[in-house]
């Protein structure tokens, strides 16, 4: 479970520090053709990652409640995070993507639009790190019993 939460985590900071950087480098055009050719590949990608990460804290809350084992209150803590970072996608992402896709700003738009993008990036990123280690600690505090 942890190993797979933390490759979400790493492609998460992949996007950060290599993907994001080589949108702020293009023009605008060559932006929107970019994110027209490889928008929804990437959507489906990440689509995929976050659901499964925010399953798993859901699960381990569960099966910690069920169990009545000590780890619950990290799962739920971690499951709380995983929440917020998936609502985080509602609140901002899913709006300003659908701006990329429709090509919708201009290149000063654009510049300043990725730059918002990038700041709540990596705010998520943060929460994720805090979901991530409130999980750890959930099987951490039940490694003797699982």
């Amino acid at each position: 479970f942890v190993a797979v939460f933390a490759i979400f985590i790493g492609s998460q900071i992949t996007e950060g520090v290599l993907l994001l950087p080589y949108w702020k480098s293009l023009t605008a055009n060559e932006f929107y053709t970019f994110y027209s050719n490889f928008g929804q590949t990437i959507g489906r990608f990440y689509t995929v990652l976050t659901i499964i990460s925010v399953i798993i804290p859901l699960i381990a809350v569960v099966y910690f409640k069920i169990k009545k084992q000590k780890g619950y209150y990290f799962a739920f803590l971690s499951a709380v995070f995983a929440l917020l970072f998936l609502a985080s996608f509602y609140i901002y992402f899913k709006e300003t993507n659908d701006l990329f896709f429709e090509s919708a700003l201009n290149k000063n738009e654009l510049k300043s639009e990725l730059i918002v993008w990038g700041n709540w990036h990596w705010g998520r990123v943060i929460i994720e790190c805090f979901s991530l280690l409130f999980l750890v600690l959930s099987f951490t505090k039940n490694e003797k019993k699982l």
